[in-house]
């Protein structure tokens, strides 16, 4: 049942990062196929380094080597969230059944 919720929130996730990445990381910019951010974690002066990859959901923050490869992992790390949370909250942002 976790990983058929994974799946669904993946699924819908994905055709919708630029948005989900706007709305978590508001004063971010999407810059090609890349959305780019200041990382909210850490003391973090000017976009560059914390990149959203729009297509595929991978992220990365280069300055500190955090990464993952799909936006839930983006929201757990951003929330400090267990993986489950983070598929839950996704799920309710996007309107995917979670139950």
């Amino acid at each position: 049942m976790k990983h058929d919720l994974f799946r669904r929130v993946n699924d819908a996730a994905l055709p919708n990062a630029a948005a989900i990445c706007r709305r978590i990381l508001p004063d971010g910019k999407l810059n090609g196929i890349e959305y780019v951010a200041r990382n909210p974690r850490r003391d973090d002066h000017r976009p560059g380094s914390f990149k959203i990859n729009v297509k595929t959901g991978r992220w990365a923050d280069f300055a500190t080597g955090d990464k993952g490869g799909d936006l839930i992992g983006l929201v757990a790390y951003l929330h400090g969230l267990r993986q489950i949370e983070a598929a839950r909250n996704l799920a309710v942002m996007l309107g995917v059944d979670h139950d």
